[in-house]
């Protein structure tokens, strides 16, 4: 059997399988080309030149057991290899982080100049957060992206972080990301080198419902890095609410603020009536990530200071 048929074989066997996509790729034949090629030690730039070399019995059998092992246990694709790419930058992945998924990196990438981001950031923009880092992959393309920029990356999860320092390490920008502990907001001040000009932040923000419908595979990652209830709401809303709180005091007054909320974006509109944001477009369409300007949270929270503009667990 060729390099092609087996992958078209196992595409085929996880269709029928019923497995669940969306950590990483889309689709079937994407997920079997992943695997077959891991278990072949084959990179995804070789497949054109490989699909038609005839596999030996004891290769086939390699991507037929790994395959299998996708199947019967539901673990995703990446805690199996141990590697997820995101915009074409591969990541070190195992099950202490999410998977890397985020719109947001579409933005990022090829940015001075080629970013979608360019239009809302000023030629002073020096200093970025990556908040809810999980892997390091956002603080990594940003850095990427932009080769002036000084990148702070922080999470909650200190398991996450371990894994995030890899990431650092393995693209060589420990000089420009500094990575460190911070339930969102909370240790920034001391750790970082605020305020921000801009902030990224892929949050948990996963409603009630969603969390109780989710398939293995995504029950197979940190809860952690998926509930956006942590404060008794439903909405996904908990933790998005004390980020807009506190943004606004970690913001240059060029700073803006970009989040993703994922298919929450009526409970977002619902909870923040009147703040004004811009969705940005990306590969998803128009309603996953939002940007908002560090003007616009502080005139949103003026009359809301005190208490209720805090929030809190």
């Amino acid at each position: 059997m060729t390099l092609i048929e087996r992958i078209e074989s196992e595409a085929a066997r996880l269709k029928q399988a019923g497995v669940s996509f969306g950590q990483g790729t889309t689709n079937a034949f994407d997920e079997a080309a992943w695997l077959v090629l891991h278990a072949l030690s084959i990179g995804f730039d070789e497949l054109e030149t490989q699909a038609r070399r005839v596999l030996t019995d004891e290769e086939d059998a390699r991507c037929r057991d790994l395959v299998s092992r996708r199947i019967e246990t539901r673990r995703p694709a990446a805690y199996l290899t141990g590697e997820a790419w995101l915009q074409n930058v591969p990541f070190t992945v195992d099950e202490r982080v999410i998977i890397p998924r985020s719109f947001i990196a579409e933005l990022l990438a090829d940015g001075e100049g080629a970013g979608l981001l360019d239009a809302w950031l000023s030629d002073r923009t020096e200093r970025a957060l990556d908040l809810c880092t999980g892997n390091g992959s956002l603080a990594v393309i940003a850095a990427m992206a932009y080769p002036d920029l000084q990148v702070d990356a922080c999470d909650i999860s200190e398991p996450a972080l371990e894994v995030a320092r890899l990431n650092v390490q393995r693209h060589r920008l420990d000089a420009r990301i500094r990575v460190f502990a911070s339930d969102l907001f909370a240790s920034v001040g001391n750790e970082g080198r605020g305020p921000y000009d801009l902030i990224v932040c892929n949050p948990p923000y996963v409603n009630a419902r969603s969390m109780q419908a989710l398939p293995p595979e995504f029950l197979a990652e940190p809860r952690l890095a998926l509930d956006g209830n942590v404060a008794g709401g439903d909405d996904g809303m908990d933790l998005v609410r004390r980020i807009l709180a506190d943004a606004p005091a970690h913001l240059s007054d060029i700073g803006v603020l970009v989040l993703e909320v994922g298919h929450e974006r009526p409970h977002f509109e619902h909870a923040f009536r009147r703040l004004e944001v811009a969705w940005l477009e990306t590969s998803a369409g128009e309603d996953q990530v939002l940007l908002v300007t560090a003007a616009e949270l502080r005139r949103w929270w003026a009359p809301r200071s005190g208490g209720a503009a805090r929030g809190g667990r």
